[in-house]
């Protein structure tokens, strides 16, 4: 079980995330409302206000969308939280991952609350019209999340397949009593 230290980097991680996700989203519909799209490295990167209906990628599911990732979100949110409470004491990269998941979802739940269009996104990267889905700040924190929770279970395999290897050569060098 973590400590109340590892605790409080999973939630101000999370909190974290979701100020950053908030704060830009706004200024995203604030600014990009207005023009459609804004460069930041010509088009390779820009700034263009996109309303996702669906979850990741577009991917919708008729007219209850909305409803049903709402409710996928807040299921997410509560397994990560108690994820987070269960990891072992001293895993920071699991409270890590795990807060930055549940930021970024908690994140995109607070839109899916708020407005009937969906999810606020507005970083668009691609050349032409060869363009990656466009996406947002808890899109970034959910993907690094995950691809650190990854890791970090990687991790605990290859510590737990290194003890067992150790206990298995410990148990075959003791020399045996005869029968």
């Amino acid at each position: 079980m973590p400590s109340a230290a590892e605790r409080r980097i999973f939630f101000a991680l999370a909190l974290a995330v979701i100020a950053a996700d908030l704060v830009t989203k706004f200024a995203a519909e604030g600014v990009l409302l207005r023009t459609a799209a804004i460069p930041v490295i010509g088009e390779w990167i820009q700034l263009r206000l996109v309303y996702n209906p669906g979850a990741a990628f577009g991917l919708f599911l008729g007219a209850y969308s909305r409803w049903i990732f709402l409710s996928i979100a807040v299921v997410a949110v509560v397994a990560l939280e108690r994820m987070s409470a269960a990891a072992r004491t001293g895993d920071l990269p699991r409270q890590l991952a795990l807060g930055s998941v549940a930021g970024g979802a908690f994140g995109n739940l607070l839109d899916r609350i708020r407005s009937p269009r969906g999810v606020v996104d507005f970083i668009d990267i691609g050349i032409g019209d060869v363009r990656w889905p466009t996406f947002n700040v808890a899109d970034m924190a959910v993907t690094c999340g995950a691809l650190l929770l990854a890791w970090s279970l990687w991790q605990e395999d290859a510590a737990l397949a290194a003890e067992q290897k150790r206990a298995a050569s410990a148990a075959a060098a003791r020399p045996r009593e005869p029968s």
